[in-house]
């Protein structure tokens, strides 16, 4: 009896530690199985064919990337520059397939060339020049980006309809970025376990010292590593482009992040000697998983930005729980050791498929809402115009019985490009977007056409796609009334900077326009600078800053919007409103505040609040069919100390 009793107790002992070995092992697959299931069960749209698709397109440049970077956190290094190669290589497509006559192949194989390029100098500083990875990628995070905004001058480069192709889909279902990221998931699984370098890898990450003295050549071998990490870069910013239909010299600014992130949680070890292709993979979908559950769910972006970081240290621990207890590493494996891991992807696979088809029953009927569905896009919600817009729009939503969606771009287009694909795929009855950038939102924008959503573009006019209506202000009228107010308050001679707005959306272009017209009626102005600031109160305050160090004796400044205004106001200390003239564009409460003030001379007030309101409306007239003007304009005002008390904006 007590034998048998021993053997019991020895069984479920067993039992109990095989199944904590097993979720030790595969902690990442178990949390994306559980994020599956929890997303399926809190959201009826999320377990849809297209929404699925989109999971996968939102996790393709993020895996290519991490791809690349699992090369060198397999080594014990890391790869700060791998988002700013990724903007350069296909900047540098864009620039010569379409400014110079490139063939596309050519330019294809130039962005290749162009992260190998940055993979081998991050390489040599790192094996030749003893400088840490971390400081050595991190340089070549700032030149390559400063090379693509020089190259670029700023501005989006369209992108060869030949290569936008990249961004299509094939059958009329398949995602071409998804399946970019198999094959480039399948050459980098080839690499780390059936090639010489995969195996270097290991055995430096492992120890580099006994690697240098078992014969291995460990500098050569650290310079093929990071030009691997280049390579896959490439040609993350080449899908990423085609994506938007244009390179953009910004693009995937703090994607190195999102790529580490996703190694990490697949269960490499930062210290490097362990990971895999495969949880890599697994690392990315959990990240495109939960951004995209949590746009489905109405999360704030702020929020989602804590999820994801809550993840990451959650991550972190597992795998520092799994090296203490000892679990299998995730290096290389035996035969029988493969045969067990794809019997376990196999039955996740069956359980996962099992309990979700289960919770889809949760949402049988329950799909419809007796409020129509509306999704607003804003470019960011870290400026406080954009914020009114916000208000207004919530403010007639409820009054009119609609059920708003608002989410945050961030200014990141790639972003913007995900959550636009999130509106579509859940059928929402319109869509409200004030584009990041009026070229990138392009694809989107026709996907939501092609899907019958009507769309309602709000401040920003979206390029090579049609939408229902824009609601905006007149921006180069107000662009000719900044021009106006300053002119005539320096008497029509003086000298003056303008901070430019963000490049490439339309509402900087059409201020940058009218300032321009309206500063003809006024020969004697001479306008010594003109730099963006990107509508942000902080760059505005930095360009100001060194604007001055050139042009101490400028007499009058016109910024894009009253956030750089707020910025140049700072950087000119007791000049604002004395011996130096600002007028800025908006007429936030801020900058309005600063009118009163007197620092700020002027504001070419716009009505945000009311932008929100009208777009809304629009959206429920083109919702319910009824026909919708293609522009409407909301008038503009410039308000002084003399009349800001009032303007109710």
């Amino acid at each position: 009896m007590a034998t048998d009793t021993l053997k019991s107790t020895s069984s479920a002992d067993s039992a109990t530690g095989g199944l904590r070995r097993l979720l030790l092992d595969n902690g990442a697959l178990t949390a994306l199985i559980v994020l599956v299931v929890a997303m399926s069960a809190l959201s009826g749209d999320f377990l849809t064919t297209d929404n699925l698709l989109n999971v996968g397109v939102q996790a393709a440049v993020t895996a290519i990337l991490a791809f690349g970077v699992t090369f060198v956190i397999v080594s014990a290094g890391i790869d700060l520059s791998v988002g700013s190669v990724a903007a350069l290589s296909a900047t540098v497509l864009a620039w010569s397939a379409t400014s110079h006559g490139v063939q596309v192949l050519i330019a294809v194989l130039l962005a290749v060339v162009t992260g190998i390029a940055a993979g081998l100098v991050n390489g040599f500083l790192i094996a030749y020049g003893k400088l840490p990875p971390f400081i050595a990628t991190l340089a070549m995070l700032s030149v390559a980006r400063g090379l693509s905004l020089v190259i670029s001058e700023g501005s989006p480069i369209a992108f060869p309809d030949s290569v936008s192709h990249l961004g299509d889909t094939l059958g009329g279902w398949l995602p071409v970025p998804v399946l970019v990221m198999v094959l480039m998931g399948l050459l980098a699984a080839f690499v780390l376990a059936r090639t010489y370098i995969g195996r270097s890898m290991y055995a430096i990450g492992g120890n580099e010292e006994a690697a240098r003295l078992s014969g291995l050549r460990v500098k050569k071998q650290k310079l093929a590593i990071y030009a691997l990490s280049g390579v896959f870069a490439a040609v993350a910013g080449v899908v990423l482009a085609a994506r938007l239909s244009s390179a953009q010299p910004q693009a995937a600014d703090g994607y190195e992040l999102d790529a580490i992130a996703a190694v990490v949680i697949g269960g490499a070890s930062l210290a490097g000697g362990t990971g895999k292709a495969s949880g890599t993979l697994i690392g990315a979908l959990i990240l495109a998983v939960l951004r995209n559950g949590l746009n489905l769910l109405n999360v704030s972006a702020f929020w989602q930005q804590v999820v994801i970081g809550v993840v990451i240290a959650l991550a972190v621990l597992l795998d520092t729980l799994r090296r203490k207890a000892g679990a299998t590493p995730v290096a290389g494996a035996s035969q029988g050791g493969k045969g067990r891991q794809a019997a376990t992807y196999g039955l996740a696979a069956v359980v996962t498929v099992a309990i979700v088809g289960a919770t889809s029953f949760l949402h049988n009927g329950s799909s419809s809402t007796a409020n129509p569905k509306v999704g607003l896009s804003l470019s960011t919600l870290n400026n406080p115009f954009f914020v009114q817009i916000r208000s207004g729009a919530q403010a007639e939503a409820e009054k009119l019985g609609l059920d708003l969606t608002v989410t945050d771009a961030q200014n990141d287009a790639s972003q913007q490009a995900n959550q636009l694909q999130n509106f579509t795929s859940s059928n929402l009855g319109a869509i409200i977007v004030n584009p990041v950038d009026s070229d990138a939102a392009s694809n989107s924008v026709k996907a939501a056409d092609k899907a019958k959503i009507p769309v309602i573009a709000v401040d920003r006019g979206v390029n090579k796609a049609s939408v229902d209506a824009l609601v905006a202000s007149d921006n180069v009228a107000g662009g000719e009334l900044a021009a106006k107010t300053i002119g005539e308050k320096l008497g029509g001679k003086g000298r003056i900077v303008i901070l430019q707005g963000q490049a490439g959306t339309s509402a900087a272009r059409e201020r940058a326009a009218g300032f321009a017209r309206g500063l003809k009626a006024y020969p004697g102005i001479q306008v010594v600078a003109q730099q963006p600031a990107d509508f942000d109160r902080t760059k505005g305050l930095d360009v100001m800053s060194n604007l001055l160090q050139a042009h101490p004796d400028v007499q009058g400044v016109i910024a894009a919007n009253d956030e750089m205004a707020l910025g140049a106001i700072k950087a000119l200390g007791s000049k604002a409103g004395t011996s130096v003239s600002v007028v800025g564009f908006d007429g936030t409460p801020d900058g309005l505040n600063a009118v009163k003030d007197g620092t700020l001379y002027a504001s070419v007030a716009q009505q945000p609040s009311q932008l929100g309101k009208i777009a809304v409306d629009n959206a429920l007239k083109a919702l319910e069919g009824k026909k919708v003007q293609e522009t409407i304009k909301v008038p503009v005002k410039v308000v002084t100390k003399e009349n800001v008390a009032g303007f109710t904006g």
